[in-house]
């Protein structure tokens, strides 16, 4: 059964990830699509111990030495090096998720958990992206790499 928090969102099974959230009607670019209060915690007591087990694969990192839990559907977005969609941190405790193109019904809607969209670092675990554009971004990157070498 889909939980529902905006008009435009859901939560739903996405293959090979679990849950996720999920275009449940057209989101065009530059929709803010949900805004989330954050819960901020001392790191310490969120990623050690049993609690760290289950809570550190749903946390953002957000200032020196605390993480937040974003609330509503904040913390189910599944990552991906090419999102349709961005979070930005307003005011103290708020993130509001943005499209960054349009979002077709029944799309999941991904972001970058690096933060910004078009980063490409790690993120700590392997990532499946059959997206061209990643690979041809990937791709420059090296290039650019090899010569500041």
């Amino acid at each position: 059964m889909p939980i529902q928090s905006s008009p435009y969102i859901e939560v739903k099974q996405s293959p090979g990830k679990g849950r996720g959230v999920f275009a449940c009607k057209f989101i065009p670019a530059g929709t803010e699509f949900e805004k989330v209060p954050v819960l901020v915690f001392p790191s310490e007591e969120v990623l050690t111990g049993e609690v760290g087990d289950v809570l550190a694969d749903y946390v953002f990192e957000w200032g020196k030495g605390t993480v937040a839990l974003a609330l509503g559907f904040g913390s189910i977005y599944n990552h991906s090096y090419s999102p349709n969609a961005r979070y930005d941190d307003v005011g103290r405790m708020t993130k509001v998720y943005t499209a960054l193109r349009d979002i077709q019904p029944g799309e999941e809607i991904t972001i970058n958990y690096n933060g910004h969209e078009d980063a490409t670092d790690p993120v700590g675990f392997e990532v499946n992206e059959d997206d061209k554009a990643f690979a041809k971004r990937n791709q420059t990157n090296r290039r650019r790499t090899a010569q500041a070498v």
